[in-house]
């Protein structure tokens, strides 16, 4: 590939970039530049990159959530905060990026354990993030009731500015959050303004909002966490029911019969034996006087 060539195609992917404002695949890339070989299509995104680090440049090219994504350099945040210092920005309350941690460093995990650890009831805050599209059915609890188990979504990569959940921070690094310690007056740090997308912030001391409080979603409907929780696994593709089938419990159940008669004496005859349905009585001693009429 030569030089100019190179160049008219790294123009391409940077005005893909610039019109995006999710992360790009590299397979979106290749369906918008055809023939280019997805090799070719990830090193001309590294020179692009490197091109970004290397100049004073108000952008960045970072990999975030499976893709690529270009965002405002940490340089000049603070320009960018004056100019938008009076957009309103949608903000997650501390309960929810309360949940949302416990989740994500946790998961995969249901609302009783999500509960056991917040100490309060979570329905609401759990719903909001569900319906925020943060989380996610993963599956269910092997447990009887089988409840949902929760997950992050690939939008909490993409709110966070997180390649992969290997990116998180690691617990360590906090001391205050380690048990038994105890550190008043801590602030959180904020997060690297490098890695956070454009027009996404969380503040951890937004007040929480009705919704969270209520338990109810945002769109004002009276939807139950329970039938939330349905339509977010109808969404997901599971229609495992929440009870094991009716074939399954009969199979389990002949296991247990089979399971007895094998610890049962053997019977005298096939009608008293438990596969046939019978009765097999337990075995008593015989008394003297029987002994003698016997005889």
């Amino acid at each position: 590939m030569d030089e100019s060539n190179k160049d008219y195609l790294k123009g391409a992917i940077e005005s893909l970039f610039f019109v995006s404002d999710k992360p790009v695949t590299l397979e979106q890339f290749q369906e918008a530049l055809e023939t280019i070989p997805p090799g070719d299509i990830k090193a001309l995104i590294q020179e692009l990159k490197d091109d970004y680090d290397k100049g004073l440049r108000g952008m960045v090219i970072a990999e975030i959530a499976g893709g690529y994504q270009m965002l405002s350099s940490p340089e000049y945040a603070v320009f960018i905060r004056n100019f938008f210092k009076t957009r309103v920005k949608e903000k997650l309350s501390r309960p929810a990026l309360e949940t949302l941690a416990i989740i994500a460093y946790k998961q995969p995990m249901a609302r009783s354990d999500i509960e056991m650890i917040r100490g309060v009831n979570s329905d609401g805050v759990v719903l909001h993030l569900l319906d925020k599209g943060l989380i996610k059915i993963v599956g269910r609890k092997d447990v009887p009731g089988r409840p949902y188990l929760y997950g992050t979504a690939k939008l909490f990569l993409e709110y966070f500015g997180l390649k992969s959940l290997k990116d998180l921070p690691k617990l360590e690094d906090f001391p205050a959050l380690q048990p038994g310690v105890e550190t008043p007056g801590t602030v959180n740090p904020a997060p690297d303004a490098g890695t956070a997308p454009r027009d996404l912030e969380s503040v951890p001391d937004a007040p929480a909002s009705p919704a969270e409080e209520s338990g109810q979603p945002d769109t004002g409907s009276p939807e139950s966490i329970e039938a939330a929780e349905a339509r977010a696994a109808s969404q997901a593709g599971f229609q495992d029911p929440a009870e094991p089938a009716e074939p399954e419990n009969a199979m389990d159940l002949k296991r247990v019969m089979e399971e007895m008669s094998e610890s049962q004496p053997e019977a005298d005859s096939a009608t008293d034996s438990p596969a046939a349905g019978g009765r097999v009585d337990e075995p008593r001693e015989v008394s003297a006087e029987e002994k003698t009429m016997e005889s």
